[in-house]
């Protein structure tokens, strides 16, 4: 007695990201973020291309490009096209390229969770985690040397820390790397 359950289905590859869940979506940007990763590797290009993807992925997270990315007016190499005339000099040319590589797979809009998985490779090969410390009042250049070292201690990695100012905590700092939380 099996039935079948009729499931909707995207009417074209425009209609697949928004309905991608976060795990489809990391699963799909996960050979692009290793592709990139390889190709700075070799280049020697890791701050590049990290800035480089950061910024392209801010560009197509904006709700105006997004709607225009999906339209069929738009051909993969005009996308490109713009991103990277938006991008400007920011980006070398393997940056380009692989921007233009993303548009003709149909793969622009999954930019921000590859340039997490670049960030997350880098960092793994780096040796680095990145902390962000909000406390109550600005930290002096001793308290953070101090809690640099302490973190680097514990993380048994180098810590690239961000400090931040909140005055609504009552005399203490929030420590956040990756998902653990320090309160």
């Amino acid at each position: 007695n099996a039935r079948s359950i009729r499931v909707p289905t995207p009417s074209c590859w425009t209609n697949l990201a928004p309905r991608l869940g976060v795990a489809e979506r990391a699963t799909i940007a996960r050979p692009y973020a290793k592709a990139a990763f390889e190709y700075a590797r070799q280049a020697k290009a890791f701050d590049a291309w990290s800035a480089g993807l950061v910024t392209a992925a801010e560009i197509v997270a904006d709700s105006r490009v997004a709607a225009f990315s999906k339209s069929p007016r738009w051909t993969a190499s005009a996308l490109a096209g713009f991103i990277n005339g938006v991008a400007g000099a920011k980006l070398d040319s393997g940056l380009r390229n692989f921007i233009a590589i993303l548009a003709e797979n149909h793969r622009l809009l999954l930019l921000p969770e590859i340039a997490g998985q670049f960030a997350a490779l880098r960092a793994a090969v780096e040796n680095t985690v990145d902390v962000e410390v909000v406390s109550a009042v600005a930290l002096d250049e001793a308290q953070a040397e101090k809690l640099s070292s302490a973190l680097t201690k514990r993380f048994r990695r180098h810590v690239r820390m961000q400090n931040t100012v909140d005055a609504t905590l009552l005399g203490s700092a929030v420590v956040r790397a990756g998902g653990l939380v320090i309160d």
